[in-house]
């Protein structure tokens, strides 16, 4: 039998932030992971501090940053690979009203940090925004992909990483520790997304899926090195591709691509850029997302050493390292967890 403080089930955005918490603790610990949820490895990767549709700012969003962009620039000199790429979004206005409610909102103590007060003029003649751009501050994109497949790697590498589905029926819960196959730990963490519906300790949590699609596009004329939000975002890959998302679906529960899930997209673009533009491909996941749309962390009801990592949503990158953090401080050193995240707020 085998002896790890923690048994962590998922290896996306959640799994990999809890890891680097414990790694950064010298806490050991193994890592189940099939592959089945793929919302991060589709995931654009964006971070930014503002809902562009309200012009608000996202929830904890100075606490978020400052944690997490740390914490990819060390996961970047762990694992040798570029992840973070600096990269400004400009929101397209629609009208002169939009423009008026963003300096409104630049005005704001919360806001005047993340959003430019100077008018962004369209001089691009392949994008119709004739009332121009804002200009969102401190923003960039993760590779996720990159992340996740190098991250795994590492962690083959260090004997922590089991390529199989977890079964939750092999699963013992003694006393005081958790015993799976050769593995007698401390603690287990389920960070497994949307998989998490299936499993039995947790699946009472009101976890929403929301599938999403993207599609790359091969646009030679387009031209642009910023991000792009209007009624779909459009990101600056390399070579003149560009990545275009993303639908929401809250019935369709498959990895499939669909057609409709294109032609949405490509109907969209076409109302904001004026080029042509080829797709090249096409990827689809599901996002785990809340009602309240905060993450779900916390202890299981009954279970004192079991606990759950989850609903990060469409924001993963940046709150995943801080909801991590919350989650290793509470089991470690008994500190309260934020009652927005806490998952106590939805057991009576």
């Amino acid at each position: 039998m085998k002896n790890v403080d923690y048994i962590i089930v998922g290896s996306s955005l959640a799994g990999i932030s809890f890891s680097e918490v414990l790694r950064a603790n010298n806490k050991s610990f193994i890592v189940f992971d099939n592959d089945s949820q793929q919302s991060s490895i589709v995931a654009a990767g964006l971070y930014n501090p503002v809902i562009l549709k309200r012009f608000t700012e996202v929830w904890q969003a100075k606490a978020q940053l400052d944690l997490a962009l740390p914490k990819y620039k060390a996961l970047e000199d762990l694992l040798n690979v570029k992840l973070d790429y600096k990269i400004p979004v400009y929101r397209r206005f629609t009208s002169i009203e939009e423009q008026n409610k963003w300096f409104t909102a630049a005005d704001k103590p919360s806001l005047e940090h993340y959003l430019s007060t100077t008018l962004k003029k369209n001089v691009n003649a392949n994008i119709d925004a004739p009332f121009g751009f804002g200009e969102v501050l401190q923003t960039g994109r993760i590779d996720t992909k990159a992340l996740i497949k190098n991250y795994r790697n590492y962690l083959v590498e260090m004997n922590q990483f089991v390529n199989e589905t977890f079964n939750y029926q092999n699963l013992s819960v003694l006393e005081d520790k958790i015993e799976y196959q050769d593995y007698l730990a401390s603690n287990i963490v389920f960070a497994e997304g949307f998989g998490v519906r299936h499993n039995p300790f947790f699946k009472s949590l009101p976890l929403n899926v929301a599938k999403g699609e993207l599609i790359t596009i091969k646009a030679p004329d387009l031209n642009i090195d910023f991000t792009l939000k209007a009624s779909v975002f459009i990101v600056p890959i390399e070579d003149d591709l560009y990545w275009v998302g993303a639908t929401y679906n809250w019935k369709d529960t498959t990895n499939s691509v669909t057609e409709e899930g294109k032609n949405e997209l490509v109907n969209k673009l076409k109302k904001i850029i004026t080029c042509d533009f080829k797709v090249v491909n096409q990827v689809a996941g599901i996002r785990p997302t809340v009602i309240d749309r905060r993450p779900l962390v916390g202890a299981h009801e009954i279970h004192s050493n079991m606990y759950v990592l989850n609903g990060l949503g469409t924001r993963g990158v940046i709150i995943g390292p801080y909801v991590a953090e919350q989650l290793y401080e509470f089991i470690e050193n008994k500190l309260p967890l934020d009652n927005a995240i806490n998952v106590k707020r939805f057991i009576s």
